[in-house]
């Protein structure tokens, strides 16, 4: 399609043939051909120009450099910002933690909320099949004890974020009904740029542990090879905690049980091993960055997914928790989402469209990553 056919196609028509483009995975794998050919390639306009043009072109780009210095600095500041105002909003986080685990019981004008004009068309309509529910309800209630606080708060806003749902196994959701509050720490003045995760957690059969932390650094400086690449301070390594698993429950290792056959006397015995198991607190034992900073692709992969949850956890979860418990910010992060091209990477099969129930045109995994804190 040229522009001008494209301009001569109702709207519509134009978005219709748009996504149907983007889902045909030859045109993706030649887009994205097209664009690696196109990365980083000259135009051959600089190599043409004088030497002394050139020449003052290198003088532009030692005064880039300079300014990503100067952007780090403003980083940094930043940094000092958020420090600033995490005090000033905690005594209110600290509240929300009080309600939540029914250490602190609201006034009728703390639970004042005036609803907005949809919110009020929506209860009205609702109001007629609570009335009929009223009595029943009722009778339950008198027969119920009252909950204390709001139960599986943190719970249901884990369930409510595909981030962070894609991590939850069954077997972690009794463990997360005991999580009390998330809170974010950052590092102190004068010292390396980072921020801790605290998870504080009642007592519970499952661990002895009050608290679980993890902690992430970060830099805010650019790169000497690479100067021009500086976007923002960058998420670098993290460090987790030793979980003090009560004995039985520690649900990070499954045992399994295989038979083996003695080659010489033909005999079988049954073997017990003890393996990793996929679990939400393994958060918390994120792979070791190696001092040269190598890694292989599963590591970097999980480290890029870990930095992402983080990040999200820290700038979203925490500051708007209510708002992921009521699942009023996940309508918002809709309506933010961005548009990003995706192809079939070599090797990988196409989805099956026809015969695929849950196939999703719009969810495929991203090409890349970036991470950093503003």
């Amino acid at each position: 399609f040229t522009s001008k056919m494209l301009r001569d196609v109702p709207a519509e028509k134009t978005r219709q043939l748009t996504v149907q483009m983007m889902q045909n995975p030859q045109i993706l794998a030649a887009l994205q051909e097209r664009l690696d050919g196109l990365n980083g390639s000259p135009s051959g306009y600089i190599e043409s120009l004088p030497k002394v043009v050139k020449r003052r072109v290198n003088a532009l780009k030692n005064l880039q450099v300079k300014c990503a210095h100067i952007e780090a600095k403003f980083y940094e500041e930043v940094h000092e910002l958020e420090r600033k105002y995490a005090a000033l909003y905690q005594p209110l986080f600290d509240k929300r933690s009080d309600i939540v685990k029914a250490a602190y019981e609201p006034t009728d004008e703390e639970c004042e909320w005036k609803a907005d004009e949809e919110e009020e068309l929506t209860v009205s309509k609702q109001e007629e099949m609570k009335e009929k529910a009223k009595l029943e309800e009722e009778k339950k209630d008198e027969e119920k004890e009252d909950p204390k606080g709001i139960p599986e708060f943190w719970l249901t806003v884990f369930k409510n974020v595909d981030l962070l749902s894609d991590m939850l196994q069954e077997h972690d959701e009794p463990i997360l009904k005991h999580l009390q509050d998330i809170k974010v720490k950052f590092s102190d003045p004068g010292q390396p740029m980072s921020f801790t995760l605290e998870f504080h957690f009642e007592p519970n059969e499952f661990f002895t542990n009050a608290m679980l932390t993890k902690t992430y650094k970060m830099r805010s400086e650019p790169d000497e090879n690479d100067p021009f690449s500086f976007d923002g301070p960058e998420i670098m390594c993290c460090t987790g905690c030793t979980i003090d698993w009560t004995k039985g429950k520690n649900v990070t290792l499954k045992t399994i049980k295989k038979k083996q056959k003695h080659k010489g006397r033909g005999t079988v015995r049954t073997v017990t091993k003890t393996v990793p198991n996929d679990s939400f607190f393994n958060f918390f034992t994120p792979p070791e960055v190696p001092e040269n900073g190598e890694l292989d692709e599963d590591s970097e992969a999980v480290l890029a997914a870990d930095f992402e949850i983080g990040h999200f956890i820290r700038e979203r979860i925490v500051p708007r928790a209510v708002l992921y418990f009521t699942g009023e910010a996940i309508e918002d992060d809709d309506d933010d989402t961005e548009v990003t091209v995706y192809c079939v990477q070599e090797g990988e099969e196409e989805a099956d469209e026809e015969n695929d129930p849950d196939y999703d045109p719009k969810v495929r995994p991203s090409l890349t990553t970036h991470i950093h804190t503003l």
